[in-house]
């Protein structure tokens, strides 16, 4: 019995809704996963040195990430693959695959030579921490990561083709098990380099599980020479995304140089507040997009733009619409939040309180993003590839901008800082600049979204006007459910002081729960539709369905 049913939610899912559930189901598994990660972190570190060197040792890598790997990556191998045969599909993962091992594992041979030079310029302050020769090895470590994710994001394009959404979203579930099997197992062996080693084998799991599909379609990679010819027309068309991810890398890696300016543990608070943040925005936007992407694709490479613009005005409403809902929740609870989740051992209340605030000031732009995540597959499905790095450009110098202005400003008019201060109740607690760098983030994360949404007009008239009724009744729903979530806060405090995990637990779901039904009832009054479809979505979401087949057949043509 369990065989058949691991079988079945292995196979293909049909249809965007049922896609989008499994999706976030194992992506709340995933996350579930993350935000016990960061839980051990808290617990084990706080918000001091450790976290912050933890947390700055994965920008190199990941800059390397959104240069090289991305170069091959799934987005742009998806259309190639749906339209190919078996043996041009085999053939175009062979020689991507090659390119990342060969060229991508050379410049992380030459960074991990030069690292030492390189880490202590952008963080100077690591220079002098007793834990400095661990940052550098860990940093070392971590440029095998990737070249693994990078293999796996190659592999998955063909998963994601033939719509095997379990296995896609199981990824992240192994790679998180990594991490923590690292921190609970090797960090006490090797300090931060056990944590890398962790990761590495996180990675390594996220690559594997991926493998057996390959070896059914008959399309496992073998190592060539890579050819210039092949592979340029893949890397013409992924500059553009490489740059887009590149200039987020590159946001991130600023945002957290200035970080750690402004205080020990600034790192780490802006990482955990991000990390919370991101649980949302996988659940929803992250789980639409990666589910209408295929479907986006296909129906552009058959010319059906009917059915482009309807998949992606479905997937753009139900985003807007959750995302109101969610971001006004976490924004009540976002005290809670925080306690039940990092609140232990060495994470003190001041670190909790300051990563509330930050969570509070991120979760404005939760919408933005992942109207942003939305809008690149779309203009990648379409083939217009430079549109999200302009976003991303408009992003980088906003957020940047924003947050070395809001600096220079609290320092040469101090009001500006109280003013944040006394609006996030954080008046007593030191190290409050980390406010206006996440102020700053935020800022560019709402920009992004409103240039995504008038640049999808170039590819989809009209669906930004159809969010309009979805943001509305989302934001009547919001406002309701989280009036009547704050309310049971009150009423639970007047009883007794939160002082137990227990209780505070017991708080926060009994609001949660409180604002979601009251939230439910205004949709239902409502009629929503977004509200209809999760209903009906989650009827036919049955393990039968997910056998039947759906997606473009790799065929064994070769002229194809």
């Amino acid at each position: 019995m369990v065989r058949k049913i691991l079988t079945s939610l292995a196979g293909p899912v049909r249809g965007l809704h049922q896609a989008a559930y499994v999706l976030a189901g194992l992506t709340l598994a995933s996350q579930a996963l993350a935000l016990l990660r960061d839980r051990l972190f808290a617990h084990s570190f706080g918000a001091g040195d450790v976290l912050d060197l933890y947390y700055a040792a994965f920008k190199v890598p990941d800059l390397v990430f959104a240069l090289v790997a991305s170069l091959v990556s799934a987005y742009v191998l998806i259309p190639r693959i749906a339209g190919g045969s078996r043996a041009q599909s085999r053939e175009l993962i062979s020689q991507t695959a090659s390119f990342l091992l060969i060229g991508g594992g050379a410049l992380c041979a030459v960074l991990a030579l030069f690292a030492p030079t390189l880490l202590f310029a952008l963080f100077p302050n690591a220079q002098d921490s007793v834990h400095a020769e661990s940052f550098v090895l860990l940093a070392r470590i971590l440029l095998i990561q990737p070249i693994l994710l990078g293999l796996s994001g190659i592999v998955t394009s063909v998963t994601q083709v033939r719509r095997r959404f379990f296995l896609f979203a199981l990824s992240p579930v192994l790679y998180n098990l990594g991490i923590i099997f690292g921190t609970l197992a090797l960090y006490p062996l090797y300090g931060l380099p056990g944590i890398g080693m962790g990761v590495l084998i996180g990675a390594f799991a996220h690559l594997l599980i991926h493998i057996p599909v390959l070896a059914g379609e008959k399309l496992l990679p073998r190592l060539v020479v890579p050819s210039p010819r092949l592979l340029w027309g893949v890397i013409q068309d992924s500059v553009p995304r490489s740059l887009a991810l590149a200039m987020g890398s590159i946001t991130a890696l600023a945002l957290t140089i200035l970080a750690a300016r402004t205080g020990e543990g600034s790192i780490a608070v802006l990482s955990l507040a991000m990390n919370l943040q991101a649980v949302p925005l996988s659940l929803i936007a992250a789980s639409y997009a990666t589910a209408a992407f295929p479907v986006l694709a296909q129906s552009m490479e058959e010319k059906k733009y009917d059915a482009f613009k309807a998949t992606l005005s479905a997937a753009a409403r139900h985003i807007v619409f959750w995302s109101a809902i969610l971001s006004v929740l976490i924004l009540v609870m976002r005290a809670h939040i925080v306690r039940i989740v990092l609140g232990t051992g060495a994470f003190d209340w001041d670190a909790t309180r300051l990563t509330a605030a930050i969570l509070a000031i991120l979760v404005i732009g939760l919408m933005a993003q992942g109207i942003v995540l939305l809008a690149s597959r779309a203009f990648y499905a379409a083939q217009r590839s430079w549109n999200p790095l302009l976003i991303q450009v408009g992003g980088l110098i906003v957020s940047i901008g924003s947050a070395i202005g809001l600096l220079m400003l609290a320092q040469a008019f101090p009001p500006v800082r109280y003013f944040v201060e006394a609006l996030l109740r954080v008046e007593d607690i030191p190290g409050t600049d980390i406010l206006l760098i996440a102020v700053g983030a935020m800022l560019g994360q709402v920009f992004m979204g409103f240039l995504a949404l008038v640049t999808l007009r170039t590819v989809a008239p009209g669906v930004s006007r159809s969010l309009e009724r979805p943001v509305f009744e989302g934001a009547a729903a919001a406002i309701l459910g989280g009036a009547s979530a704050y309310g049971v806060l009150s009423f639970f405090g007047n009883l007794a002081p939160a002082t137990t995990l227990l209780y505070v637990f017991t708080e926060a779901a009994l609001a949660g729960m409180v604002g979601l039904v009251v939230s439910g009832a205004v949709l239902a009054l409502l009629a929503n539709k977004e509200f209809k479809d999760l209903s009906d979505s989650l009827r036919r979401l049955k393990p039968s369905t997910a056998l039947a087949p759906s997606g473009p057949v790799l065929s064994d043509r070769s002229d194809a």
